[in-house]
């Protein structure tokens, strides 16, 4: 398996095969709500990469795409991510290496915290989060979804709620 940057050229081809790759409960937990299609508003988004603002990897095996994760920046100098590993290639060590590459490459084009959501009931991801990014602040919410929050660099705003 190799990880490298995805390029807008291919992203569209990309996206397209890891989602059909997943099952309808993958895509449940990913995007948080039942989706059997994407939309064509959706592959746009989700394909629209400019390498620094919106910035994805893939993984591949054989030359064929098992995971995509992607960041964009929320303009706080953050990056919100976001995670999908096809089924078959599910707790193989794809989205460690995903998640380990992204936070390097987020840290390389200088965000200082990644953020993202993750349905309680993902507890495979949960526990991906808890081994692969210690330090990261869990906060669960009223409707079931642990909003997670790594710094990459520590700030004052980070002292300050380690303190709380």
């Amino acid at each position: 398996m190799r990880v490298r940057e995805l390029h807008r050229a291919e992203a569209a081809d990309v996206v397209a095969t890891v989602f059909r790759g997943l099952s309808p409960h993958s895509r449940y937990l990913r995007f948080h709500a039942p989706v059997p299609r994407l939309t064509a508003a959706m592959h746009r988004r989700l394909a629209d990469l400019d390498g620094r603002r919106r910035a994805a990897l893939v993984a591949e095996c054989h030359h064929r795409p098992v995971g995509i994760a992607r960041l964009a920046t929320t303009g706080d100098s953050a990056a919100e991510i976001a995670i999908a590993v096809v089924d078959p290639w599910q707790r193989k060590g794809v989205g460690t290496r995903l998640v380990a590459e992204l936070a390097t490459l987020a840290a390389a084009l200088d965000y200082t915290a990644l953020h993202g959501d993750v349905l309680h009931d993902n507890q495979p991801m949960l526990r991906l989060v808890r081994r692969l990014l210690p330090g990261a602040r869990l906060t669960r919410t009223e409707d079931d979804v642990v909003h997670v929050r790594y710094p990459l660099t520590v700030t004052h705003e980070d002292l300050v709620a380690d303190l709380r």
